[in-house]
């Protein structure tokens, strides 16, 4: 059978997700979606052009939301990067006004198309616009799903590796809650090389809070640098969705349903082909379940609001 997966929104985070997708063949069949038919249509040639240089074929379409039908992932990069540059508040949420009248628009037209697959988010605030898309769309909760700490906890390994001058996928661990200013590491969960990383800093002498503000500010040194964040972003969802359709049943920090918490925030789950194949329950601290409550109860307000606006 076909692998098929589409991505609304081409902008430099879509494009970098696209780029991906042809280059690693993860799909035989690619869908762009975007308003800006001009820069769709060019990406989509440009991504043609590269096919007789590399090692796979993807067939490619635009604009066409019926080709949703029979997708197996639906990857939702809509957004309006202008907004956090012009807030200057390294916040999230300077998109939300934007981006939940964009899933107001987007998520009819993809329930219209009979989709019935996996749809990954990873539009900004990530947690609050994956809530809409569920109530939109109607999909099942375990069938939509935020890239959430994924990119947060690949930033925390990042910074623990730097450190310890290791690579960063011998560090393993977590990041949790929202994606955004409330989120948090979950130190009891990390180690590196095999050891927790609690022990090792008290062992050399490492300030867990460096390392913890260091992953913070990298997101935001890459954003002033050149005014948005793509590949590390992109390799987060291409990875969720590679998971996905290859069935891997993979351990991984995404933005996913929290009956504890009644919302949507960043917390591991077993990831499948039906999208959330198993919940993960963590042996936490009382300090990192005080912090998650907290991120939590954060999300569900901007939610509330968000839905309030929208009824009005």
């Amino acid at each position: 059978m076909a692998r098929k997966i589409g991505v609304i929104g081409t902008g430099n985070v879509g494009a970098a997700v696209a780029h991906h997708i042809v280059l690693e063949g993860l799909a035989d069949q690619l869908v762009l979606i975007d308003k800006n038919k001009e820069k769709v249509t060019a990406d989509a040639i440009d991504f043609t052009d590269a096919l007789a240089n590399i090692d796979h074929h993807t067939e490619i379409t635009i604009n066409d939301y019926s080709q949703l039908a029979d997708a197996d992932i639906v990857i939702s990069a809509v957004g309006n990067i202008r907004l956090p540059n012009e807030s200057k508040t390294n916040d999230r949420f300077a998109e939300l006004p934007f981006t939940s009248s964009a899933v107001r628009e987007v998520a009819p037209q993809i329930k219209a198309s009979g989709f019935n697959g996996v749809l990954i988010v990873i539009t900004n605030p990530c947690d609050v616009i994956t809530s809409l898309y569920q109530k939109y769309t109607g999909l099942p909760q375990n069938q939509v799903i935020g890239t959430g700490t994924l990119l947060d906890s690949a930033r925390m390994k990042r910074a623990v590796a730097s450190q310890l001058k290791i690579d960063p996928r011998s560090v393993s661990g977590y990041n949790l809650g929202e994606h955004g200013n409330s989120q948090f590491t979950a130190w009891s969960t990390v180690r590196a090389l095999g050891h927790p990383i609690t022990k090792i800093a008290a062992q050399k002498g490492l300030s867990l809070e460096d390392i913890d503000q260091a992953a913070r500010d990298g997101g935001f040194t890459v954003l002033k640098g050149k005014k948005y964040t793509n590949y590390g972003i992109s390799a987060a969802a291409v990875h969720l969705a590679r998971d996905i359709i290859n069935n891997a049943h993979s351990e991984l920090p995404v933005s996913n349903f929290q009956e504890e918490y009644a919302t949507y925030l960043s917390y591991p789950a077993i990831i499948g082909k039906n999208g959330i194949e198993e919940k993960i329950q963590l042996d936490l601290t009382d300090e990192e379940k005080r912090k998650l409550q907290l991120s939590a109860d954060y999300i569900k307000q901007k939610l509330a609001e968000t839905l309030e606006k929208q009824t009005n």
